[in-house]
């Protein structure tokens, strides 16, 4: 976008209410254009209303922007209509809204082939904010009425039905379509509703797919999302699962309608809102993004790599509903490796289990806090290896020979996140934006994702990315100032020599230039070291890693440039990549004690 055409739209919003309809929450920020820049000035929040005995989501929607009008002084709301555009003190710009209400997106995938158009179409799905609940695939070892059986029983919002480059076989897309006849899948949102499907495979197969599905669901046919085995098209299968979002399932929610007909733009899905954020920030910036938001039930982690966009939904890795999965998963060993206390394994079992059940409760002790963030280092780390497998390049290329092969041919392709080329990483969630203190957000990130070189590592403030990722629709000055200045906190920069060494053996050694104070030190395997380096601070770095080591330039090359800080400041990591905790008891706590004091995590050890 041209800044004439950015000025433009600047003029037009200057206030902006944004609402998040959440399952539980609908939270409500004011925006205002003041002093020549965009801030996040009032903040509102209200229950979401979908459920009975309200059963109107315009509800909790005006309740939080009540909320915002009390606190700021503002007229915004005549009656249940919110004042456009604004005069003085009165009305807004704009009033825009995300939504995870009632369960948010639910979709099921099909493709001919698992590993190529079947994953192809979950990336297109994943990216438009939805949950995948299951992929189907002509090679996916299901006997044909055990898949008609999965789609009867899952009723999914929508399906996404792909398969076939364009001109190619229209064999195993046909099958597919005659499978999700066959099963007639039943929505979640009940009688009187057409399931939508949309068609985004071979167009030599679109007119026997309208046969097979036309008459009996809401068939929506958009670009073929695997063209050729070389390229793939996901935007436009995207965009249209996004618009079947808003205008079918969305509008059998109790109270949507009106919402609609309230907004400045189209609602999105909260995770494709906070894509989309993602996405703006990323290209604006020319930078590469990592962003994870980890909640009760699941966790998402969004990637934009050059200008490649991925998310993935880990369904069952969360913080409350979704704990047992983590350590099942995990492993209990995996989850005590980062505690520095001897406990019983059945009372961190106990303990675990009962923050599944009372979902809402808060850590009591510092050792119940240590212990639950034990737990989230290990949901991420497990969201963030599910990420990286589906976020690879694409598979089929220059391997195919013939249709046998591609059918036979597993290899997983290779994934694109580089954490070398990697510039930022952004938490959001409970567990990392309201943590007791922020070197603990900053640790359990650096733990779970092992950044590698120099990564700056950031966390959401108060989870206002989805706000933004919408407003950034209609306005990406005003999305991208707030990002900055308000939604975004700098935790610091991490410095990680990436390579393996025996313990104590010298790997790098550095200078740190912060004004007129110079740092000249080097750093041994297993080391961690923390220096204060605050948020509207830079320090000009020389790295000097030993041969086997490499912080970006290459083996045995000097880095040199600036880095920022924040509010915790610079953190060199010497643990190696893959970081390896020791499996000696003793020396695992001893390592433990000392990496926790060298950030100074916790009040006492």
């Amino acid at each position: 976008m041209t800044r004439a055409a950015t000025e433009g739209q600047d003029d037009k919003y200057k206030v902006i209410i944004a609402t998040d309809c959440g399952s539980t929450t609908t939270k409500a920020i004011l925006i205002e254009y003041k002093n020549g820049e965009y801030r996040q000035t009032f903040r509102g929040e209200a229950p979401t209303t979908v459920e009975a005995p309200f059963e109107d989501v315009t509800k909790g929607v005006l309740n939080s922007i009540q909320e915002i009008e009390e606190l700021s002084g503002r007229k915004i709301l005549d009656g249940d209509k919110v004042i456009t555009p604004a005069n003085g003190e009165v009305g807004v710009d704009a009033y825009i809204s995300t939504s995870s209400a009632g369960g948010g997106l639910q979709m099921m995938v099909a493709g001919a082939i698992k590993t190529m158009t079947a994953e192809s179409a979950q990336r297109a799905a994943l990216g438009a904010g939805a949950i995948v609940m299951d992929v189907l695939a002509s090679n996916d070892k299901r006997l044909p009425h055990q898949k008609i059986e999965r789609i009867r029983q899952l009723r999914p919002d929508m399906i996404l039905l792909s398969g076939g480059t364009d001109g190619g076989t229209v064999t195993h897309v046909v099958e597919l379509a005659e499978y999700i006849a066959a099963a007639d899948p039943k929505p979640r949102l009940g009688i009187g509703y057409r399931l939508p499907i949309l068609y985004a495979g071979n167009n030599k197969a679109q007119e026997q797919v309208k046969e097979i599905l036309g008459e009996k669901m809401e068939l929506v046919i958009t670009e073929n999302l695997r063209p050729t085995l070389e390229r793939e098209n996901l935007m436009p299968a995207r965009l249209e699962i996004q618009n079947l979002f808003l205008e079918h399932v969305m509008a059998q929610a109790p109270g949507y309608k009106k919402l609609i007909a309230m907004t400045s733009t189209d609602i999105m899905p909260t995770p494709g809102a906070v894509g989309q954020i993602m996405q703006t920030i990323a290209k604006m910036n020319n930078i590469n993004v990592i962003g994870v938001d980890i909640g009760g039930a699941t966790t998402d982690v969004f990637s934009v790599i050059g200008e490649i966009f991925n998310r993935t939904v880990s369904a069952n890795y969360g913080m409350s509903y979704s704990i047992s999965n983590v350590l099942a998963d995990a492993t209990l060993e995996n989850v005590m490796r980062w505690l520095s206390f001897d406990i019983d394994e059945k009372d961190v079992r106990d303990r675990i289990k009962n923050k599944m059940i009372r979902p809402t409760t808060i850590p009591q002790t510092l050792d119940e806090l240590k212990i639950e963030q034990a737990i989230a280092r290990e949901a991420l780390r497990l969201s963030f290896d599910q990420h990286k497998l589906l976020a690879v390049g694409l598979k089929g290329v220059q391997q195919t020979r013939s249709l046998s092969d591609v059918f036979t041919q597993e290899e997983s392709g290779q994934s694109i996140i580089k954490m070398l080329e990697l510039d930022m990483i952004v938490g959001s969630g409970g567990v990392l934006s309201h943590a007791p203190r922020r070197s603990q957000s900053m640790s359990m990130m650096i733990d779970s994702f092992q950044p590698e070189g120099i990564t700056s590592i950031t966390v959401d403030s108060i989870f206002m990315m989805p706000h933004l990722g919408v407003l950034s629709k209609i306005n990406p000055r005003a999305a991208t100032e707030v990002f900055e200045k308000d939604c975004l906190i700098y935790l610091g920069t991490c410095i990680a020599p990436v390579g393996m060494a025996k313990d104590g053996t010298k790997i790098m050694d550095y200078k740190i230039k912060m004004g007129d104070k110079v740092i000249s030190e080097s750093i041994n395997f297993g080391e961690l070291k923390f220096y204060h380096l605050g948020p509207d601070e830079s320090a000009e770095v020389e790295l000097s890693p030993l041969k086997n080591f490499d912080v970006g330039k290459g083996a045995g090359k000097t880095h040199r440039g600036t880095i920022k800080g924040g509010v915790v400041g610079l953190v060199i990591d010497g643990r190696g990549r893959p970081l390896i905790v020791p499996s000696d008891q003793k020396l695992r706590k001893q390592r433990i004690t000392e990496w926790n004091k060298a950030m100074d995590l916790y009040p006492k050890y």
